[in-house]
Parts: structure tokens; C-alpha cells; sequence
């Protein structure tokens, strides 16, 4: 099967799923990661999951003209609503926002549609540390985060597997303060924020997302400057903070990664 149609992002989140497993993929949209995941063998079957009927219609059109009908069920439903439990091993979100994920997979958890899923791969487009948290509090734990630009913006692909089934890495673990050089510490909030396998080994990506937040709250600092409000006073400490401590972060990681 040609993946050529997956963009870099996708075919990540691709890689993230385990060989021979039985994959969900919600706001599937044209179905290219499920279509991509039975035609180069990497998994037995697919599901396909979408809310809105336009990009449901463009995912069933996308499976027929694959001539995968067989391998791959295009559901029309809201989240993990399309799932019966126990019924995937592998659940795939991405291109939405972290705190919409996070919503989905809470909603799901409910409703016992998580039964029977070991994997998770998840690409937010924004609010990576609100998912984060999700998974932390939910028994789940990061094996591995990615981090790319693709088209002038930066995508995060976390996995996350049961953490009674991570092999040898607890939350606690991860989560425990991570000492950088020059003696700055990144506690358990930073590690969230940031990433705590991310911050072990950035790239240019990583450093030129973070880089981009302190120019936004640079540019938010400015705006702030005009007014005299004690209220805007105080947010004027909070974002300093803010940006001291990213750019200590940044100054104290390894440079030959930049």
C-alpha cells in the first residue's frame, strides 16, 4: 500500500500503532490513516468514526475507492460512541484540539467504550498538556511523544499505553523532577506543559513551538504595558514568570539539538 497520501503528522501517529492490531480511528474525516493502516498490513482491521456527514460520506468514499470495504467499517457516530467495547485494541484521535480529545476519551471511559484498548495515539493540535493530564489521571502513560513542523506549524503525537502495562515506566516515574543543567528543575506542572519525554530530547520543532510562546505572551505583555489597571498589573508578574521560566528551560537544554 502507497502511504503517500499521509501527511508527516499522520503517518507518525501511523508508526504509533502496534503491528496486528484492531484500530479505531475518530474524526477519521477522508479515512487515509485507517486506509493506510490495513492496505500496508500493519493492522488486521479498521473502524473509522466520524460525527459530521460530510467527511463521513468522504470516508466511506475513501474506503470503497480503496477497495478495503471488507477490512474497514465507516461509522457514523459521536466519538468513541461507534465502538462496541472490547471491540479495538487501538484507539487513534487526531487534528483536534487536546481538551476535545480529552472530552472524547472521558465520555468513552463512561460509557465502557475504553474496554479492551492497550494504545492510544493521540495528535492535538493544541492544549497537549490539558491531554497529558487527562492521561496521568486516567491510569494511562506516555511511552513515547513526537514533535514536527509540517507546513509552517508543530504537531505532538503522544502514546500512551495502561499503565499496568507500560514496560518498566510508571506515571510517578515520568513525572518525577527532572534536574537540567545549571540546577533548574522541572517539576510535575513543567513536565505536563512542556512534555516530560519531549524535554529529554528536543528538536528544532520542540524549541521553535516554545520559542513561539514566549513571543505570544511577549506580544501579550505588550498589550498589557498600556494598561493601568491593578488587574493587568498582576497579570503582567504572571505571564513574566511564565516567560522567565520557559526561556530557563530552553537555555538549559542540550544546544546541539537546536
Amino acid at each position: 500500500m502507497n502511504n503517500n497520501k499521509l501527511s508527516r503528522r499522520l503517518q507518525v501517529v501511523l508508526e504509533q500503532i502496534p503491528q496486528g492490531s484492531v484500530v479505531a480511528d475518530i474524526g477519521s474525516d477522508h479515512a487515509l490513516l485507517p486506509v493506510a493502516a490495513v492496505g500496508s498490513g500493519r493492522v488486521r482491521s479498521a473502524i473509522a468514526g466520524e460525527v459530521n456527514p460530510g467527511p463521513f460520506e468522504a470516508a466511506r468514499r475513501g474506503v470503497a475507492e480503496a477497495g478495503l470495504g471488507k477490512a474497514i467499517a465507516v461509522r457514523h457516530g459521536d466519538g468513541l460512541e461507534v465502538l462496541e467495547p472490547g471491540e479495538v485494541d487501538c484507539i487513534t484521535i487526531a487534528g483536534m484540539g487536546g481538551a476535545l480529545i480529552a472530552s472524547i476519551l472521558d465520555r468513552g471511559l463512561n460509557l465502557g467504550r475504553l474496554e479492551g484498548v492497550k494504545t492510544l495515539a493521540l495528535q492535538p493540535n493544541v492544549g497537549e498538556d490539558i491531554l497529558r493530564r487527562w492521561l496521568l489521571n486516567h491510569g494511562w502513560v506516555l511511552t513515547a511523544e513526537h514533535i514536527l513542523e509540517e507546513d509552517g506549524k508543530i504537531y505532538e503525537i503522544l502514546t500512551a499505553v495502561r499503565e499496568a502495562a507500560a514496560a518498566g515506566i510508571t506515571n510517578e516515574q515520568l513525572y518525577q523532577e527532572l534536574r537540567l543543567s545549571s540546577g533548574v528543575v522541572c517539576d510535575r506542572e513543567l513536565l505536563l506543559e512542556m512534555g516530560p519525554w519531549l524535554l529529554q530530547a528536543p528538536n528544532e520543532a520542540f524549541f521553535a513551538k516554545w520559542q513561539g510562546e514566549i513571543d505570544k505572551l511577549e506580544g501579550i505583555l505588550t498589550s498589557l504595558s498600556r494598561s493601568e489597571l491593578e488587574s493587568a498589573e498582576e497579570k503582567r508578574g504572571k505571564i513574566k514568570a511564565q516567560i522567565r521560566r520557559i526561556t530557563e528551560v530552553l537555555e538549559c537544554l542540550p544546544k546541539a539539538k537546536r
